[in-house]
C-alpha cells in the first residue's frame, strides 16, 4: 500500500518500493524525462485515475483474513451449491490425495525444468502425462501441455496452416464458442480464413461440409462430444477432410474418452482438448490446462515442450527435454510456437487423476456420467415443461427446451410490456433460462448453460450437465424446482 503518492507525478514514496525520490529523479533525468507522469504520457488522461486507491487501511494478519473470508463467501461455490452448469468446465470428483501431492514443495515452486539432471522427477511426471493423453486420445505424441482447450484448439490450427501451407480451416458451428473466438482471434492476426457449417440434429451438417471443403483448406475442426454434448459422427467427418487432403482435428472431452472409441482411432491427425476436468478444479476460471496431441509425422511440428526418455552414459534411464521448437531454442523463422508456460502443476494434477482412476476408474466415472445425465434427461421431460431438442446420442450433456407449460402468465406480462411501449425495445429483460437459473440459485442450485446467449436460433434452450457427482437426490430437487413462476417472478 502507497504511504504518499504524489498525483503530479514527481516521484513516489513506498515502503515496498526502495528507491527514494531524489533516485527516481535521477533515474529519470539520465533518460531525458523530468517526471514519472512522462513515462506514461501516451496513455489518455481521462482514463488515468488521478486519485489515490481506494483501499481500506492497514489491517493485522488476523483482520485481513476474516476481511478476505468475508468476501470470497459472497461468491457461489460447488463446495454448497449442486451443479448442472457445464458448457466446457466441469464439476468432476477430485480425490484429495491430488492437492496433498501439488503442495509438495518440490512440484509447487518448481520452473521450467531446463537442467534434466536436477529435474528428473518433474520430468518424469510430465512424461508419463504425455503417455496417458496419448493413450486416451490415441495419438502417437503429445506435449506437455499448453494454457487451455480453446489456445491448444487454435495452436493446432496454425500447426495445420503452417505444415499445408494454406490459409484457410474449416470449424463446425457445433464446437464451444469460446473456442471459435480464440480460433477466429489467431487467425485474424495470421492472414488465415475461418469457414464455419451449421449443424442438423445437433451435429455437423455433412452436406454443407463436403460443400465447402475442398483442396483449398488446411483442416476441419470438430469437437467430441460437441458443445451440445452430442457425438459427431467423426468417421464421416474425417472422409471427407482426408478426401481433400485436409488435416483432421478433433477437440475432446477427455472423460468421454474413457467409454468413447477415441478420435486416433477415426483417422485424426490432432486431438486436443481442455483437461480441467481431470483432477483440476473449476476456480472461477481457471488456470486450467489444454492438451496437444499428434502423429509422428507432425511431432517436429508440435508446439509447446516435449519430454522424452532417453539413458545416460552408464545407461540408466533418463528424462530430457527434447525436439524443442520454441523461438529461444532454433531460429525464430522455424519456431512453431512461442507457449512459454507448461501448465505443469495443472498437468501433474491431471496425471495423478488419471493414475488414481486407471483404466477401470475412468471408464466407471464416464458411465455414472451417462447414467446420471439421461436419468435427469427423462426425468425433466416427464415434468411436461421440457421438450428435447436433438435426437442425436450424448455422454454427460444435454440440450432441453422450455415449452409452454414453463411460462406463466407473469411471464407474458413482461413481454407483453416491452412490445406495447414501440420505443422501449431497448429495455433489458432476462431470458427464460435466465430466470430459470435465478430460481434454481435460491434452492443452491447452479443451472445449464443459456444457450439462446451464443446461438440466437436456440433461444429458451438450456445445456445442463450431469457428472458422476450428482447423487440422485440433487437430481431430484432440481426437477422439482425446475419451473418457472408464482411468487419468484
Amino acid at each position: 500500500m502507497l504511504d504518499d503518492v504524489n498525483l503530479k507525478g514527481d516521484g513516489f514514496k513506498s515502503r515496498y518500493i526502495p528507491n527514494t525520490q531524489d533516485q527516481q529523479k535521477a533515474m529519470l533525468k539520465s533518460i531525458g524525462l523530468n517526471s514519472i507522469d512522462e513515462l506514461f504520457d501516451y496513455i489518455p488522461e481521462e482514463v488515468k485515475l488521478g486519485r489515490r486507491l481506494n483501499l481500506p487501511e492497514p489491517m493485522s494478519e488476523y483482520e485481513l483474513l476474516k476481511h478476505m473470508r468475508n468476501l470470497s463467501s459472497k461468491n457461489i461455490s460447488t463446495a454448497d451449491y449442486s451443479c448442472f452448469m457445464g458448457a466446457g468446465a466441469y464439476d468432476h470428483y477430485i480425490p484429495a490425495v491430488i492437492k496433498h501431492m501439488l503442495l509438495r514443495g518440490e512440484f509447487y515452486t518448481a520452473y521450467t525444468p531446463y537442467q534434466p539432471e536436477i529435474s528428473q522427477g518433474t520430468l518424469q511426471a510430465i512424461f508419463e502425462y504425455q503417455t496417458m493423453i496419448c493413450e486416451l486420445t490415441g495419438m502417437d505424441v503429445a506435449n506437455a501441455s499448453m494454457y487451455d482447450g480453446a489456445s491448444a484448439t487454435a495452436e493446432a490450427m496454425l500447426l495445420a496452416c503452417s505444415s499445408k501451407h494454406k490459409r484457410k480451416v474449416v470449424i463446425s458451428r457445433t464446437l464451444n464458442p469460446e473456442y471459435k473466438d480464440v480460433i477466429k482471434t489467431y487467425a485474424k492476426f495470421n492472414n488465415i480464413d475461418v469457414l464455419e457449417v451449421g449443424y442438423k440434429d445437433g451435429v455437423t451438417d455433412l452436406c454443407q461440409l463436403k460443400s465447402v471443403t475442398n483442396k483449398e483448406i488446411a483442416a476441419v475442426i470438430v469437437q467430441y462430444p460437441n458443445f451440445f454434448g452430442v457425438l459427431e459422427n467423426l468417421a464421416d467427418i474425417s472422409n471427407i477432410a482426408h478426401k481433400n487432403g485436409c488435416y483432421f482435428i478433433v477437440a475432446a472431452d477427455p472423460i468421454s474418452l474413457g467409454i468413447l472409441k477415441s478420435p486416433g482411432e477415426f483417422g485424426a491427425d490432432i486431438v486436443v482438448g481442455e483437461g480441467q476436468s481431470l483432477g483440476n478444479p473449476l476456480s472461477f476460471g481457471g488456470p486450467y490446462i489444454g492438451f496437444f496431441a499428434t502423429t509422428k509425422e507432425l511431432m517436429r511440428k508440435i508446439p509447446g515442450r516435449i519430454v522424452g526418455q532417453t539413458t545416460d552414459t552408464y545407461g540408466r534411464r533418463g528424462f530430457v527435454l527434447t525436439l524443442q521448437a520454441r523461438e529461444q531454442h532454433i531460429r525464430r523463422e522455424k519456431a512453431t510456437s512461442n507457449i512459454c508456460s507448461n501448465q505443469a502443476l495443472n498437468a501433474l494434477a491431471a496425471t495423478i487423476y488419471l493414475t488414481l482412476l486407471g483404466k477401470n476408474g475412468l471408464k466407471k466415472v464416464a458411465e455414472l456420467c451417462v447414467k446420471k445425465s439421461h436419468y435427469t434427461y427423462q426425468k425433466l421431460i416427464e415434468t411436461g415443461r421440457f421438450e428435447p431438442v436433438f435426437k442425436a446420442p450424448f455422454v454427460k450433456e444435454f440440450v432441453l427446451r422450455l415449452n409452454e407449460k414453463n411460462i406463466t402468465s407473469n411471464m407474458y406480462g413482461c413481454l407483453d410490456f416491452i412490445e406495447n411501449k414501440g420505443t422501449s425495445w431497448n429495455i433489458e429483460c432476462d431470458s427464460l433460462v435466465q430466470k430459470l437459473n435465478r430460481k434454481l440459485l435460491k434452492n443452491k442450485i447452479i443451472g445449464g448453460y443459456d444457450l439462446g446467449k451464443s446461438f440466437p436460433e436456440l433461444s429458451n434452450c438450456w445445456l445442463l450437465a450431469v457428472t458422476e457427482k450428482r447423487t440422485k437426490e440433487e437430481i431430484d430437487i432440481l426437477v422439482e424446482n425446475a419451473y418457472l413462476g408464482g411468487a419468484e417472478e
